[in-house]
């Protein structure tokens, strides 16, 4: 799903709010998750997963085309991991769609 596509089905779910507040409202939620994870603040929702930061060291890498050595700065990479339920939820979804696709 697409930020767009997000941002139209709530305005949908919603219809006395405008597209515009919407959008501003995913925007507004976006930037403060970013500003929480750039605090290297852990994000936890209930029931959907949690978001966090891992470190990754420096090290020493290859070019693919010539092989030359590069030397890879540390970085942090921003990491998901899905709640139970979310995990719960798409397990059984998958599993009733394997089952109908098999009959």
């Amino acid at each position: 799903m697409t930020k767009s596509k997000l941002i139209d089905l709530l305005a949908k779910k919603w219809p006395h709010l405008e597209r515009k507040e919407v959008e501003l409202a995913v925007d507004c939620m976006i930037e403060q998750m970013s500003k929480a994870l750039m605090a290297n603040d852990r994000i936890e929702i209930r029931g959907f997963g949690s978001f966090s930061l891992h470190y990754h060291p420096p090290f020493t890498g290859r070019n693919p085309r010539t092989g030359a050595e590069l030397k890879l700065q540390a970085r942090y990479s921003p990491y998901f991991k899905p709640g139970r339920e979310l995990r719960q939820r798409v397990d059984l979804l998958r599993t009733s769609c394997e089952i109908k696709q098999k009959a």
